[in-house]
């Protein structure tokens, strides 16, 4: 479970909140009994701070490996995937 603190708190307990957002979950901290802002462990934070590889560089990566790997992938590996059936019916009156 997440902790939570008034900002007026968390400036008397920082060092022991600090202590434990290093070991576990996150802090929030309120004002006014409204979230405001968020204490994460420095791992936490790179690991969403990382640059994300987007989908065309994950699409060539896959492909790369799928050759070193002697993977072949055809258009027959799609067959029947796709639902050709012109769908529902829809009354337009």
């Amino acid at each position: 479970m997440e902790n939570q603190y008034s900002i007026a708190e968390a400036k008397n307990k920082l060092p022991s909140i600090i202590h434990s957002v290093e070991k576990g979950p996150s802090v929030k901290l309120t004002r006014r009994g409204r979230p405001v802002a968020v204490l994460l462990s420095i791992q936490e934070y790179e690991r969403l701070s990382q640059k994300k590889e987007g989908f065309w560089r994950a699409l060539k990566a896959f492909r790369k490996l799928a050759e070193k790997e002697g993977i072949e992938i055809s258009n027959a590996d799609f067959k029947g995937l796709r639902d050709y059936s012109p769908g529902r019916e829809v009354d337009w009156s």
